[in-house]
C-alpha cells in the first residue's frame, strides 16, 4: 500500500511538468525539475561519439520524438520500449501516459539535438524511424524511462534486438520495486496497458478503510519546508513537535492525496 501511494505522489510531481508554461504551480514545477536533475546526476553516461546527432524538434509522446532527418521532419519511435498513451485514436489517454511524456520532455529540455543509435532496420511498417535515444551527455532515454517505471519492454522484433537483454534487466528491477506502471498489479499486460484494471485497483485502494489509530486521529501535521517541499509528520516522529502545521490530516492517505510525502524520521 505504501509503495502504491508513494508512486502516485512521485508521478503527480512528474505530471506537473506539463503545467510549466502556464506557471500555475511554481512549487511543483520546481519539484519535477529536481526529480529530473537527480536523474541526470545519477544516470550512467554512455559514449555517443559513434552515434548520429540530429536536430530535436519536439517530444510527441513518452516514446516518440520528432527530429530533422536528411532535411525532412520525421518521427522517431524509441526502440524496444512502450510508454502508456496520451492521445491515442482508439485507446485515448492511459494512466502514466502524461507522466511518461512529461519525463521525456524534462529529460530533453534545453537540448537542441539528440543522438540516435540505430539497430539493423531503420524503419517500422509505419515508415517511422526506429532508434535508441541519447542526450548530449550520453544518457539513455529508454533506460531512464524503464528505470523509473514509465515504460515496458515491448515490440521485440528481429533484427532490432541489440539492447533487449539490457532493457529487460532494468525492467525487472522496476517490477521488483513496484515502480510507476508496476505499482498496480496487472495494469501492464503483454499487449499493452489495461485501463479498466488500473481504475478498479486504484478505486479499491482509495475506498479502503484507514488503519490510523484513534490516538493519532487528525493529528498528522502537513508542513511546507523552505524549499517548498510538502512533508507530513506523524505523532512520535523526531521533528513532529517542532513542525509548523500548514494543514492537519486524519490519515496518511489524506496527506498523500493532498500532495504531501512522509517525513524520513
Amino acid at each position: 500500500m505504501k509503495k502504491f501511494y508513494f508512486t502516485l505522489i512521485f508521478l503527480t510531481l512528474l505530471l506537473t511538468a506539463c503545467t510549466e508554461e502556464t506557471g500555475t504551480n511554481n512549487i511543483e514545477t520546481q519539484d519535477i525539475q529536481g526529480i529530473v536533475t537527480s536523474t541526470i546526476e545519477t544516470a550512467d553516461k554512455y559514449d555517443v561519439s559513434e552515434f548520429e546527432e540530429f536536430e530535436l524538434q519536439e517530444v510527441i509522446d513518452g516514446d516518440t520524438i520528432r527530429i530533422k532527418y536528411n532535411g525532412s521532419s520525421e518521427k522517431v519511435r524509441f526502440l524496444l520500449v512502450d510508454t502508456p498513451e496520451t492521445n491515442h485514436e482508439t485507446l485515448g489517454e492511459q494512466p502514466f501516459g502524461p507522466e511518461a511524456k512529461a519525463f521525456t520532455m524534462e529529460l530533453l529540455a534545453g537540448q537542441d539535438t539528440v543522438y540516435l543509435e540505430f539497430d539493423v532496420s531503420y524503419r517500422d511498417k509505419y515508415k517511422r524511424l526506429l532508434a535508441y535515444i541519447y542526450t548530449k551527455d550520453g544518457i539513455s532515454v529508454q533506460e531512464q524511462l524503464l528505470k523509473n517505471g514509465l515504460a515496458r519492454v515491448a515490440y521485440i522484433y528481429n533484427p532490432n534486438t541489440k539492447h533487449v537483454n539490457w532493457f529487460n534487466s532494468i525492467q525487472k528491477t522496476a517490477q521488483k520495486s513496484a515502480t510507476g506502471i508496476w505499482s498496480v498489479e496487472n495494469y501492464v499486460t503483454k499487449r499493452g496497458y489495461d485501463k479498466d484494471t488500473y481504475y478498479a485497483v486504484t478505486k479499491e485502494n482509495n475506498d479502503a478503510p484507514s488503519t490510523t489509530t484513534d490516538d493519532n486521529s487528525c493529528a498528522i501535521k502537513g508542513n511546507i519546508n523552505s524549499k517548498g517541499n510538502k512533508i507530513y509528520h506523524m505523532p512520535g516522529q523526531r521533528d513532529y513537535e517542532n513542525a509548523i502545521a500548514e494543514e492537519m490530516f486524519c490519515t496518511e492517505v489524506e496527506a498523500e492525496a493532498a500532495g504531501f510525502i512522509p517525513a524520513k524520521q
